[in-house]
């Protein structure tokens, strides 16, 4: 997928799962990656180490998404971590990962809990990127990541479905908008994956169960999510834009 050695990319929810997956292997193609995380600063910097350990560059980011004034604290961190290292806070790929579902019914749902995941999911990544828009470098790279819950019914995804189904009609119209810039927009959509988020695709007994409504007869890895954000992120991917790419291995087709 070419390499990224010009390349400065954030990636959001970067110490764990698909995140982590997706710094490392930005990192390992020359990329420098701002590691964002939430609470974990002793995994942030493990991916930081990794990176780095490989020849690459690579700082970290903190910010609680659930919270207003976060992309405001993300970018003061990553615009000063930035100006020191290459003189301008100008950047080229942001990866919205990070992500929060509480798993009800819409019965079940509080108005705190459906808060929260409109906040993470779909607020977040939204101003992450109206703040992007003057640091993006024309030719850049916005890969949101959603989910498959937006294209096959699931009930107790009452909040976040609909979370993640906005910031897929985010991405298609800011498609358009960025498109003069040279600057592509995507969405990839993960099925079950064995992460931290997923506890079901994480036990063996339950992914086994899974794995049955799965063309491929297996739940989805971190790393088969991360190759696919890469690809829309490199300059393979720059004729692709405006698409729902779905990364579940044929999940419930």
């Amino acid at each position: 997928m070419g390499d990224m050695t010009a390349k400065v990319a954030l990636v959001t929810g970067a110490s764990r799962g698909i995140g982590r997956e997706t710094a490392l292997r930005l990192g390992a193609r020359g990329a420098t990656v701002a590691v964002h995380y939430r609470h974990s600063r002793e995994r942030a910097d493990e991916v930081v180490r990794a990176i780095v350990a490989a020849g690459g560059q690579a700082f970290a980011v903190q910010g609680d998404l659930a919270d207003r004034g976060a992309v405001a604290r993300i970018y003061e961190q990553m615009d000063a971590e930035l100006q020191r290292r290459f003189g301008s806070p100008q950047f080229d790929i942001l990866v919205n990962n990070a992500g929060e579902g509480v798993r009800k019914p819409i019965e079940e749902v509080t108005e705190e809990e459906f808060d929260r995941t409109m906040q993470v999911d779909l607020k977040s990544p939204f101003f992450l990127i109206q703040q992007a828009s003057p640091r993006l470098r024309d030719g850049g790279r916005i890969v949101n990541v959603s989910s498959m819950g937006t294209r096959a019914a699931y009930p107790d995804m009452a909040a976040y479905a609909p979370a993640k189904a906005g910031l897929e009609a985010l991405g298609l119209l800011l498609a358009a908008h960025f498109g003069p810039r040279g600057i592509t927009v995507n969405a990839v959509m993960p099925g079950a994956t064995a992460t931290d988020m997923n506890k079901g695709a994480s036990d063996p007994a339950r992914a086994a169960q899974i794995a049955a409504s799965i063309a491929l007869r297996r739940v989805g890895q971190p790393a088969d999510i991360a190759d696919v954000i890469v690809f829309l992120a490199s300059d393979a991917g720059r004729w692709v834009t405006g698409q729902c790419i779905d990364a579940s291995g044929g999940q419930r087709i």
